[in-house]
């Protein structure tokens, strides 16, 4: 009987001290999350960043005003230690403004279209590529009609497929990336691309392509989708046989120096164990970049700061990476990986946010089986903030600058997943302004973001 009542006791003791621990960590993730969304200046820097600075695309004047602002930013929230990590980045540049449209006899070039040429794209040259213009609905009927494609140009009218509550942007995006060089391997001048968003405006979306050096680069644009829509009923119309003019002036120049703006405070406990957290500095040139990646990095930089408010030791190091060059190159994620290497740290955990500024849901879970079954337990801390969706995934889910952290260390990751329903309506375009970010959104991420940090901080993976 003694021996039963030793065994209860010891139960109770043992459930009531996990209460406890429990409960404790409820009560400070809420002091947080308290303290970002009553104080937090995850906002006002972001105002900052994108009326002081503006667009920040790799190699040009905005990335180096950016690199300045995220020092500064990382100084005022608090981090012990700020530099910068080096790394060498492509020097694309749009030049003036692109022109494109039909060009008859009678109206010189009359309809027109908005377009904006695709991120390291070859541009046409001052004459311009005037062709007729073969209109596809993706590759397959592409390569049905290859023979119609040489000397011509090709438009791809793919549209972002709106009953993907996930996936429609990796489902379109690659007639964007790799549409130029299906359509050069049968001739073609140039290629139109359909803007890769559900948003029906006047508004063309950029972004990166990749060429394959088998076939001739060749000018790549993107047209609006209100555009598109235009373009092919006038390709069905009156105007299916005339010529269509393109001009574009970009050019990519000689790499150039760019940097990884880096952030931190030591550990008390472990110090040599790091935590990485960060956003992308550089975005494309149309905009402020306020969602993409300006909301992330704000974010990445408040965790630092509400920890320091409210006087939150680390345990472990925790190091905000401002990450150069992840539109068209990913030359700052490598170099932080490979920097890493090389200096035979240890990473133990990265997050990367860099879904927008929409409410967060939870996160993408990139880790081994052992370790999500320690982190799937801690959703309930993110109940009360409706962000308890996990998603697993064995070898990656965390995003494309912590990806090469993985790939070295097999370090675990975590993305910032959102409600992700407005994100393409902004991204890569003019539209993408501070102006559609959503302060209470912002701050949200950012304390669904730190109280990950928290508990990984404490209780390690």
């Amino acid at each position: 009987m003694y021996k039963k009542k030793l065994f209860f006791s010891a139960v109770l003791l043992c459930s009531f001290f996990t209460c406890f621990s429990q409960n404790d960590d409820s009560v400070l993730i809420k002091r947080i999350s308290d303290d970002i969304l009553l104080n937090g200046k995850a906002y006002s820097n972001l105002y900052t960043l994108c009326k002081s600075v503006g667009q920040r695309l790799s190699g040009s004047a905005g990335m180096y005003k950016g690199e300045a602002w995220g020092q500064q930013a990382l100084k005022d929230a608090g981090a012990q230690n700020v530099y910068l990590q080096e790394c060498m980045v492509p020097h694309w540049v749009r030049g003036k403004k692109e022109e494109a449209g039909f060009k008859t006899h009678k109206r010189g070039m009359d309809p027109s279209f908005n377009v904006l040429s695709i991120g390291n794209a070859v541009g046409t040259g001052n004459a311009g590529v005037t062709a007729k213009v073969i209109e596809v609905k993706n590759f397959a009927e592409l390569e049905q009609r290859k023979n119609e494609v040489k000397g011509n140009i090709v438009f791809y009218n793919y549209p972002f497929n709106k009953t993907y509550l996930r996936g429609a942007y990796g489902d379109a995006v690659r007639y964007r990336s790799g549409g130029a060089s299906a359509a050069a391997k049968y001739g073609a001048l140039a290629v139109i691309v359909r803007s890769v968003t559900a948003a029906t405006d006047d508004n063309p979306h950029t972004g990166a392509l990749r060429y394959n050096d088998s076939f001739p680069k060749i000018p790549a644009v993107a047209i609006s989708t209100k555009g598109a829509d235009e373009l092919s009923k006038y390709l069905k119309g009156n105007y299916k046989n005339d010529q269509f003019y393109i001009r574009t002036n970009c050019v990519m120049l000689a790499d150039t120096i760019g940097h990884n703006v880096v952030g931190e405070i030591k550990g008390t406990e472990f110090p040599d164990e790091i935590i990485t957290i960060g956003g992308h500095m550089d975005s494309w040139d149309p905009a402020e970049g306020a969602n993409d990646d300006g909301a992330g990095m704000v974010q990445s930089i408040e965790i630092l700061r509400a920890f320091n408010a409210i006087g939150y030791k680390p345990k472990r190091t925790i190091r905000i990476v401002l990450f150069a060059n992840e539109e068209n190159g990913g030359r700052g994620g490598d170099k932080y990986a490979e920097l890493a290497k090389t200096k035979n740290e240890n990473h133990i955990m990265a997050m990367e946010s860099d879904g927008g500024s929409e409410y967060p849901r939870g996160f993408g879970c990139g880790m081994t089986k052992a370790q999500f079954a320690k982190v799937e337990p801690w959703k309930k801390y993110f109940e009360p903030y409706d962000a308890d969706k996990f998603s697993f995934s064995e070898g990656g889910g965390g995003g494309s600058d912590i990806g090469p952290l993985q790939t070295k260390f097999k370090t675990a990751q975590f993305g910032l997943s959102t409600t992700a329903q407005r994100y393409f309506n902004f991204h890569h375009s003019a539209i993408d302004v501070f102006e559609n970010v959503n302060a209470q959104e912002l701050h949200l991420g950012a304390a669904v973001m730190a109280a990950m940090v928290y508990l990984v901080d404490k209780y390690g993976l």
